[in-house]
């Protein structure tokens, strides 16, 4: 069972997706290979493909280098969908970005500036927690390098009248987790004033006897 499982994996790697004339053609001993950015599922496949073509750009007339060379800016997961495809489906290098871009469009994050993070202001009843977390949420869709502005900016989106802010004021945090445990500490204390006017109805209901 298992050699016959194996032996139909390798066969289906043995088969090309691309057309006899793509196949056929074999690519120049002189070629030398751009290094490109690897595709990691993460990744917006249409920046990949535009990647790809900024690399390959002197060979964007040679259709069939194009196709073969395509699956080398690939990492595994989508290798794996490459060698899955059926054989003799790609006839031209459009075909296979088109394919490449229908099945990883799930993984696509769509790109937000950076300023809707930094105009995210915090709601009207909107709780810390539910706050800190939507404001996270958002950054993670930003690409780049801006959690030392994330930061610094995260008391602005405060009311003025917040203590969280007023703590971060006199005390910057200077790094993410440093953030995280001001706001825990500030979640903690909000979740026990609560409890204790909880607690204080509770034992005033119960002297008046009701």
């Amino acid at each position: 069972m298992g050699n016959d499982a194996m032996s139909k994996a390798l066969h289906q790697i043995s088969m090309s997706p691309f057309t006899n004339p793509i196949e056929r053609t074999k690519l120049a001993h002189r070629f030398t290979q751009p290094t490109f950015t690897i595709y990691n599922e993460r990744t917006d496949t249409v920046e990949h493909v535009s990647h790809f073509n900024q690399k390959m750009h002197i060979h964007s007339r040679n259709e069939a280098r194009m196709c073969k060379v395509f699956p080398s800016s690939l990492k595994p997961i989508a290798i794996r969908w490459f060698d899955g495809l059926e054989e003799g489906l790609i006839g031209s290098y459009e075909e296979l970005t088109k394919a490449f871009e229908a099945r990883f469009v799930t993984y696509n994050k769509i790109p937000r500036p950076l300023d809707s993070l930094l105009s995210r202001a915090m709601r009207e009843g909107e709780t810390l927690k539910t706050n800190s977390n939507r404001y996270w949420e958002l950054f993670n869709k930003i690409n780049g390098d801006f959690e030392d502005m994330a930061v610094k900016t995260f008391k602005v989106r405060l009311p003025m009248n917040s203590d969280l802010r007023k703590s971060l004021t006199i005390k910057l945090a200077q790094n993410k987790d440093q953030l995280m445990d001001c706001i825990n500490k500030h979640r903690r204390v909000g979740d026990n004033q609560v409890q204790g006017k909880g607690k204080a109805k509770v034992f005033a209901l119960e002297r008046r006897g009701l």
